[in-house]
């Protein structure tokens, strides 16, 4: 049986009420949102004893801690890219804390040129590859302390393994291009403690001279609603100017190296997706214009703005997920009928080939030259984890590159796929995971997840936090709801902003068919999720607790009508809209899950994860959230805060702290369904 819970600490109670649109909202606890006030830290201490007191204390934790260890002590390969005849990527030893940068040349050994153990900032400390230098002489890097998503952006003499005093300092590169002598770089970069809009404007460096002499050589504007992004190639600098107003809309400048004076405007308030590729010779592009599922374009420019666009991939009945340009071919990956299916073609759009893929697998291109032959490319699936491959359009060969090799049974495990209706009467897949006996028999402890938004399609990926319940015979069920981009752009859209509850809906409606079909009961059953599947899971837990058993709820945003106000999130609002607007206000308040906690209701045993470092979705939200549970829940089952200083949305900590923190998620939830370990 699950531990009986002695009472959570006392949150005070401060309401604080305000009129939003001629409604009363009161936030009982925003007297922690500050984070730094010493009521707040010794919150999070007495919420932290109060965990411990529990996570500790689970049977079988140490034992669990041991198979999370052997999983994860394996030697890793991540963020790979190619320079000529080089590869460049992270690789983790299995005992070391943080993966090192390393270059190969060829075939040949690997070379280490970076590790961050040496820099004698402690094991929080991650780096990670980003740029090579056209003369393949400098590498860009980053340095990251912990879970932040910013970072300081440093350059290294690839030949003496010597550090540059080149740096931009901690805060979010935004774009980078070196200049085509390699003498000098091109920038947008904005620091956490500048004293201008840095983020807003694109600089000139010469290497060797100080910051304050830096060039400004384009300034996006003075609204501070506006994210400049620029990208580059051998002979152009582009910028993207990024309005997040009532609607999102860009304006695209284009700069050649070799001309002086200001960039020319070449798209003007475009709202059309358009990603573009610049190829010294040609502009290519994907874009949703005129074509919802995407199709990919060559973009000849005029200079009265009515620009020629050539269809190279026209749009078929599937969403083009990805594209890259290769030599003279062009890689464009597809998602039917729920599998990835990569093709290429030519620039005349003429199909030249296709890359042998299985039907389990999720496929990810990584990189490649434009002068070259070569793809990479990662593959993974439910039981299979991430395995790194080149491709040669040329004699349609695909090697693999590495492998992480992980102590688990793949061949013991299948999945099938279902279909539900949902509360509207849409069909949604499902993927349902486990041992072969475990699909064909009923009432296995199950746990579930999903994603519903921002165009993300679910797809076959490696978990071991799934892997080691799948071990201990529990299903795993991943419903393919709206939101994603699975079907095309209307899937998403129709889950988007205004339409939100949709993806809710289709989420407690896999959980309800997997009951009603006898895969389990509401005493077996657990959902998690992180980031916009924290706020899924946090949804589905105050609008149906009757149906869950547990819930992990990892680095979430569950106060939807403040959320807009701190860090960047108001960026986020074409996806989930913004309180100051009275239709999206009301929207947000009715599935708001910080503020549907009703008091006296017996909610499921929670574990939300947070920490002071994450500022993609503010940490406000999980210690709110875990405080207004505690209060209004009826039953002993425990409400609990996991939350660390280090902890982020980056997913960069270091292997010991993976190993704790994946110990006390699986250990919480064997015991809530009293899976034996």
């Amino acid at each position: 049986m699950p531990q009986l819970m002695t009472p959570p600490p006392y949150s005070a109670l401060e309401p604080v009420s305000e009129i939003l649109h001629g409604v009363a909202v009161t936030d009982p606890y925003r007297w922690l949102e500050d984070q730094d006030s010493p009521r707040t830290r010794a919150w999070i201490e007495e919420q932290t004893r109060y965990a411990r007191g529990y996570l500790d204390s689970i049977p079988g934790r140490e034992r669990i801690r041991e198979r999370i260890r052997e999983f994860l002590t394996v030697e890793t390969y991540d963020s790979l890219q190619i320079a000529g005849n080089r590869y460049f990527f992270r690789k983790r030893l299995p005992d070391q804390e943080q993966p090192c940068i390393y270059m190969r040349e060829g075939n040949g050994e690997d070379q280490l040129l970076i590790d961050p153990s040496e820099r004698g900032t402690g094991k929080y400390t991650a780096v990670k590859p980003l740029r090579v230098s056209p003369d393949g002489r400098l590498l860009l890097y980053e340095v990251k302390q912990g879970g932040e998503r910013t970072g300081t952006f440093e350059l290294l003499e690839i030949a003496t393994r010597q550090r540059l005093p080149d740096l931009l300092p901690r805060g979010y590169l935004r774009g980078f291009g070196f200049a085509p002598d390699c003498k000098s770089f091109y920038y947008v970069h904005e620091a956490l403690d500048a004293q201008r809009p840095f983020y807003r404007a694109a600089y000139h460096h010469i290497l060797g001279t100080p910051p304050s002499e830096d060039r400004e050589i384009f300034f996006a504007g003075e609204d501070d609603k506006i994210r400049l992004i620029l990208v580059s190639d051998k002979k152009h600098l582009a910028f993207f100017v990024r309005h997040f107003l009532e609607r999102t809309f860009t304006d695209i400048y284009l700069k050649p190296f070799d001309v002086a004076g200001p960039p020319d405007l070449i798209f003007r308030e475009t709202d059309c997706m358009l990603g573009l590729r610049l190829m010294q010779e040609k502009l290519l592009a994907i874009t949703d214009r005129n074509a919802p599922n995407r199709r990919i374009v060559e973009i000849r420019l005029r200079e009265d703005g009515q620009h020629e666009w050539m269809d190279i991939v026209p749009e078929s009945d599937r969403p083009i997920h990805d594209w890259h340009v290769v030599g003279d071919c062009v890689f464009v990956s597809y998602m039917k009928d729920m599998t990835y299916q990569v093709l290429i073609f030519d620039f005349r759009g003429q199909k030249l080939g296709e890359i042998p893929i299985r039907g389990d697998e999720t496929l990810r291109m990584l990189d490649g030259l434009p002068d070259g032959d070569e793809l990479l490319f990662e593959t993974e699936s439910f039981t299979e984890p991430v395995g790194i491959f080149r491709y040669s359009a040329k004699s349609n060969n695909r090697t693999l590159w590495a492998k992480k090799r992980v102590p688990f049974d793949s061949a013991a495990y299948s999945h099938s796929h279902v279909w539900f209706r949902s509360k509207d009467g849409t069909r949604i897949p499902m993927f349902l995971v486990g041992r072969r006996e475990v699909l064909n028999r009923s009432s296995n402890p199950t746990i579930m997840t999903s994603y519903g938004g921002y165009g993300v399609s679910m797809t076959p990926q490696f978990s071991v936090f799934v892997a080691l319940l799948m071990e201990r015979d529990c299903l795993f069920a991943l419903p393919n709801i709206r939101g994603g981009l699975e079907f095309g752009i209307a899937w998403h859209n129709a889950a988007k902003r205004r339409k939100r509850q949709t993806a809710y809906d289709d989420f407690l409606c896999a959980a309800e068919w997997l009951i009603k079909t006898g895969r389990t009961d509401p005493k077996k059953l657990a959902i998690f999720g992180g980031s916009n599947s924290g706020l899924l899971v946090g949804a589905a837990l105050t609008q149906r607790p009757d149906l869950f058993r547990a819930v992990v709820c990892m680095v979430p945003m569950l106060d939807m009508l403040r959320y807009h106000l701190f860090d960047n999130a108001h960026v986020w609002k074409d996806e989930f809209g913004a309180a100051d607007d009275p239709e999206d206000f009301g929207i947000l308040a009715k599935y708001s899950p910080y503020h549907q906690v009703r008091d006296g209701v017996t909610y499921p045993a929670t574990m939300i994860v947070s920490g002071d470092a994450d500022r993609n979705c503010n940490p406000l939200h999980a210690r709110k959230m875990t405080a207004r549970l505690q209060a209004a829940n009826s039953s002993q089952n425990p409400i609990l805060l996991d939350y660390k200083e280090f902890r982020g949305h980056s997913p960069v900590l270091p292997l010991s702290e993976r190993i704790e923190g994946l110990s006390d998620r699986l250990s919480f939830v064997c015991d809530q369904l009293e899976i034996p370990v």
